[in-house]
C-alpha cells in the first residue's frame, strides 16, 4: 500500500493540534479562521475555472453533456450540482449528470472502497456513452482517487473534454486534462477528513462552474435566473417578482403574463418587451438557441 501522507491534504495542521483541548467557542472559531482559505483558493484558481466555464460552455452549446466523477464527498458534491441545475436553470436531466462511485446508494451509505477501482471509472464512462462532445469532470480532494482517473482516461480515449478538480498541488498528483484546477487549502483541521475546507472549496468551485456555464447558454438575463422551471409556489412567487422587476408590471398582471406564456419567464418577457404573441416569442427565442438578450435585440431590430 502506498503511502499517501506526503498529499497536502492528508497532512496535520498545526493550528488544530490540540483540537480536542480546545472549549466549544474555541474549536469553531479554529473552524471559522481555517474556513477562510476557502475564498484565497478559488481566487488562486480564477483563471482554471474560467477556462473550465468556457470549455463547457462550448460543448453544451454544440449539443454535449457535463458529468462529474467522483467518489466519497468528493463524487456527493458533483451529484448534489447536477441534481441543482433542473430547477434552477430548467435544464434537462440528462444535460449535467453526476457519477458516484457505488451509484445511487452510496449517497446515502458510504462505498469507499469502490474508490480504489479504476475499472469502475472506465465502465461508467462507457455507460453513459461520453462521446467527444461531452465534458467530463473528475473530482477528487486528495487528487489520487482511482475510480475518477479511471474516468478521465476513458474520456479522453473517447475525445472528450477533462477536467481535474483536486485540493493537493500539481506538483504532488500531475496529471494531463484539459484544465486542471487546483484549490489549494491547505491540511484540514481535523487531518485527512476532506469533507471539510476540501469539500467546501469544491462545492463553491462547482457552483461557479455550472453557474458560469449556463451564463455563458443564455440561461441568466443581467443577474436573473430567467430560466427558472416554475413548478411550486416558491418559484411561481420568484417568477412573478422576475416579471415584475423586469417590465414595471403589478403582481396581477405579472402573473397573468406568465399563465399566458404556459410558465415560460422568457417567453413572457419576450411577450411583454417585444409586443408579441407567444407563439412568435417562443420562435424568436428558438432562432437565438433560448438567449434572452439575443431573443429581444432580434425582435426589436
Amino acid at each position: 500500500m502506498k503511502d499517501r501522507g506526503y498529499l497536502l491534504t492528508e497532512q496535520n495542521n498545526p493550528i488544530s493540534q490540540n483540537l480536542d483541548e480546545l472549549s466549544t467557542l474555541e474549536m469553531v472559531d479554529v473552524f471559522n479562521q481555517e474556513d477562510q482559505r476557502t475564498v484565497d483558493a478559488i481566487a488562486h484558481a480564477r483563471t482554471a475555472l474560467a477556462q473550465a466555464i468556457n470549455l463547457t460552455a462550448a460543448s453544451l452549446r454544440e449539443g454535449g453533456r457535463l458529468f462529474y466523477v467522483g467518489a466519497g464527498t468528493s463524487g456527493r458534491l458533483g451529484v448534489l450540482d447536477a441534481a441543482e441545475c433542473p430547477p434552477t436553470f430548467c435544464t434537462p436531466p440528462e444535460l449535467v449528470q453526476g457519477i458516484l462511485a457505488g451509484g445511487a446508494a452510496a449517497l446515502l451509505r458510504s462505498s469507499e472502497a469502490l474508490e480504489d477501482e479504476a475499472e469502475g471509472g472506465t465502465e461508467a464512462i462507457i455507460d453513459h456513452k461520453v462521446t467527444r462532445r461531452d465534458i467530463v469532470v473528475g473530482i477528487t480532494a486528495g487528487g489520487t482517487t482511482p475510480y475518477v482517473h479511471g474516468a478521465l482516461k476513458a474520456a479522453k480515449q473517447r475525445g472528450a473534454g477533462t477536467v481535474f478538480i483536486a485540493c493537493v498541488p500539481a506538483d504532488q498528483v500531475p496529471v494531463e486534462v484539459d484544465v486542471d484546477i487546483r484549490l489549494i487549502v491547505g491540511p484540514e483541521v481535523l487531518a485527512g477528513s476532506t469533507r471539510l475546507k476540501a469539500g467546501t472549496v469544491t462545492k463553491l468551485a462547482l457552483n461557479i462552474l455550472s453557474t458560469g456555464v449556463m451564463v455563458k447558454l443564455g440561461k441568466v438575463y443581467g443577474n436573473r435566473m430567467v430560466d427558472v422551471a416554475v413548478t411550486n409556489a416558491k418559484l411561481r412567487d420568484r417568477a412573478i417578482r422576475i416579471l415584475c422587476d423586469l417590465t414595471g408590471l403589478d403582481r396581477d398582471l405579472a402573473g397573468e403574463l406568465l399563465d399566458r406564456s404556459d410558465l415560460q419567464v422568457k417567453v413572457a418577457l419576450v411577450m411583454h418587451l417585444a409586443g408579441l404573441k407567444k407563439e412568435d416569442a417562443i420562435a424568436v427565442l428558438a432562432s437565438q438557441s433560448g438567449n434572452l438578450r439575443a431573443a429581444l435585440a432580434s425582435a426589436k431590430s
